[in-house]
């Protein structure tokens, strides 16, 4: 069986989880081919990624006149898919409340999409997030091209399901995939009860090979680490704040921040401000060997997000016997809870002073024992073998 990967942005330093999968199901014997609307603008940190991105056909970046082409193509051999394909687009536009240049965009994205899939022998688009991937997946469908479904993350996605076009996205998928419980009931509140059986939770996952249980921590291990992108949605800006008022009770105390973005000069100026240079270090974006041994290296993780589906990342600490400190939203809780980590309210620097200095303050063997929880529900949940396994199931 052979498919395609739709992403509107691969590889990622972020978008790891992505990679895995592909990676998991070529080894159940699937022939992936990887699309992707645009190139990311960054430096790729991990060599994976960059192999990654020398096998990605790109539908957008520097191909302005291909997409023209395709599209003048597509009308001239196809006139009745590709009105079929403009009906839909319409719709697409009517529930966005506009942006018809970018939705005319999608539609040539679209049939340059369709063509590469019939010349590669692709009978099936899976696009992960149910925005700009699975609008252009869709107008495909609609032109004559292959079936497609679509994996739903949130949290951004989730928002505005109406200008999304989530219900017409679902309805004409072959089948919708939500990583989380919290996931399923929005899409289903999105498209109608109609759709309940259309909609099936395949979890995010870790090849479990690649993540050996670090030794127990010491006492005297005051390290936190903080991986992700530097942004408002993540949280990071209360951290300088948190650390400040737990210096005193522990001088030992330091914290890696481990990722870049927009956040960055917001919370390089509040660890100035704090005068908490020596105790908090922005790593930067890393290899994802170097992101395991940070964390290994660890007391715990801390992730303060405001915004989130279900970060790899606090199954990474969980894989690597660490306990996580983080927010009670979205699909968090479906992981998290008191045995293994510490849920606080998003937003709430006071509950999060009083999680850090619990975890700073708990024994080695209570973290050992909160580590090991956290490893065997990822081997319960989050095997990407076993995961990947059920897209294949629902891809055949």
């Amino acid at each position: 069986m052979k498919i395609g990967y739709l992403v509107n942005t691969y590889p990622v330093t972020s978008g790891t989880f992505i990679r895995r999968e592909i990676h998991a199901l070529e080894a159940l014997g699937l022939e992936v081919e990887r699309y992707s609307i645009r190139r990311w603008d960054q430096a790729l940190a991990d060599p994976a990624d960059q192999a990654e991105q020398a096998r990605t056909h790109y539908l957008l970046s520097g191909r302005a006149l291909v997409l023209v082409t395709a599209f003048l193509g597509e009308l001239v051999r196809n006139p009745a898919g590709v009105v079929r394909a403009l009906g839909t687009l319409i719709r697409l536009i009517r529930n966005a409340g506009g942006g018809i240049v970018r939705h005319a965009a999608y539609l040539m994205e679209a049939a340059s999409l369709k063509q590469h899939a019939a010349r590669q022998g692709v009978g099936h688009i899976h696009a992960h997030f149910s925005t700009n991937p699975a609008a252009v997946a869709l107008l495909s469908h609609r032109m004559g091209g292959p079936r497609y479904s679509f994996t739903v993350h949130g949290p951004d996605e989730l928002l505005d399901p109406t200008a999304n076009s989530t219900a017409l996205k679902v309805d004409q998928a072959t089948f919708v995939v939500a990583i989380t419980h919290f996931c399923r009931m929005t899409l289903v509140l999105a498209a109608g009860m109609a759709a309940w059986d259309k909609i099936h939770i395949v979890r995010c996952g870790l090849d479990l090979s690649e993540f050996e249980p670090a030794p127990p921590t010491q006492a005297e291990n005051k390290t936190l680490v903080c991986v992700g992108r530097l942004c408002p949605q993540k949280g990071q800006v209360l951290i300088p704040g948190a650390v400040a008022e737990l210096v005193a009770r522990h001088p030992d105390l330091k914290v890696v921040l481990i990722g870049d973005g927009e956040s960055r000069p917001a919370i390089a100026a509040e660890i100035a401000r704090l005068g908490l240079e020596d105790r908090i270090e922005l790593a930067g974006w890393a290899t994802n060997a170097e992101v395991r041994a940070r964390i290994a290296g660890a007391r715990a993780l801390m992730l303060p997000s405001f915004a989130e589906g279900l970060p790899i990342v606090l199954m990474e600490a969980f894989a690597l016997q660490r306990p996580v400190i983080t927010t009670y939203i979205a699909g968090i809780p479906e992981l998290i809870d008191a045995s293994c980590g510490w849920l606080v309210p998003a937003s709430d620097q006071q509950a999060l002073i009083t999680a850090l200095d619990a975890c700073l303050s708990a024994t080695s063997q209570d973290l050992a024992t909160m580590g090991a929880e956290g490893r065997r529900r990822v081997e319960a949940s989050h095997d990407q073998i076993a995961n990947a396994r059920q897209l294949k199931a629902l891809f055949a």
